[in-house]
């Protein structure tokens, strides 16, 4: 499809946009794909040399495994900050994450894949199960037999990517502040909104996906920006409201398999939560099951 059609009809329903045809490494597919097996990613490198490498997840809307064959990756940064240095085989990065590494290339000269595919545990949920792959060359060749392959997870091996984001350390202790001012809880999901009359939306039932915040799914104002009412109309001037829950309306198993279905419609609404400049505030993030986890 067209690439805006395809944003258009994601737009329309809720849903995540059509499963893509391929996953790529700096723009190409890689040679497991039919259509671009002549035109694969390839970076040449010296033997011995220690290279860094700045992986950028924009897939979009796939957590991706990365793997380079017959190496090992010792990550040394993320999202332009520096870690403590760990070593792994596997990557997971999430959309919009960068991950910085050093590869020490001390193997025997020779092609090595890099490959990437998806890591999706969600149940029911489609996604793209491709793989995209590189090439590390520093065999001074092509040579003639195919390019080592690495080893990477199953789609769903949900072990896998908590054990690396959890090696993930700050080099420094993390300074907490002294006190906390606002202690707050929100819960982070996908439900389903009514559709207004007249309105198609091709969900269950007239309905659209919409994701939530504390049940509340965040309505763009159509006159003025929240910023502007704030600076200008003081409390609001009817683009906002000040409501916006700090936790939870409803305390349920947020992680079961299986929410009740009156928990899965969120309140439309353009709602904001104030807070005094110069706070200290602590927020938890806590991901819900509704629809998939």
């Amino acid at each position: 499809m067209n690439p805006m059609d395809v944003v258009r009809t994601a737009t329309r329903t809720g849903a995540a946009p059509n499963i893509s045809d391929a996953l790529t490494v700096n723009g190409q597919p890689g040679d497991l794909y039919k259509c671009s097996s002549k035109d694969t990613t390839v970076f040449p490198v010296r033997s011995g040399e220690t290279n860094l490498l700045r992986f950028i997840n924009a897939a979009l809307n796939t957590e991706l495994f990365v793997s380079l064959a017959g190496h090992t990756m010792t990550v040394v940064g993320a999202d332009a900050s520096y870690t403590k240095p760990h070593t792994t085989s596997v990557l997971m990065i999430a959309p919009g994450q960068t991950t910085d590494v050093l590869v020490t290339f001390d193997q025997p000269p020779a092609r090595y894949y890099l490959a990437a595919r998806a890591y999706a545990s969600a149940q029911g949920v489609p996604f793209d199960n491709t793989t995209s792959t590189a090439i590390f060359d520093y065999g001074g060749g092509s040579g003639s037999g195919s390019p080592a392959m690495p080893t990477l997870p199953a789609y769903n091996d949900t072990g896998t990517a908590t054990a690396f984001t959890t090696s993930l350390r700050g080099l420094r202790k993390a300074e907490l502040p002294s006190r906390v001012d606002e202690n707050l809880f929100f819960t982070v999901g996908v439900g389903l909104l009514n559709c207004s009359s007249g309105e198609s939306c091709g969900g269950p039932n007239n309905t659209r996906f919409a994701a939530s915040i504390n049940n509340v799914s965040f309505v763009l104002p159509s006159t003025l920006s929240i910023l502007q009412a704030a600076r200008y109309q003081g409390g609001g001037g009817g683009v906002f409201s000040a409501d916006f829950p700090g936790t939870p309306p409803v305390q349920f198993d947020y992680t079961a398999q299986n929410v009740s279905r009156a928990l899965w419609q969120p309140v439309p609404g353009t709602r904001v939560y104030r807070l005094r400049y110069g706070a200290a505030v602590q927020l938890v993030l806590q991901g819900t099951s509704i629809f998939a986890g």
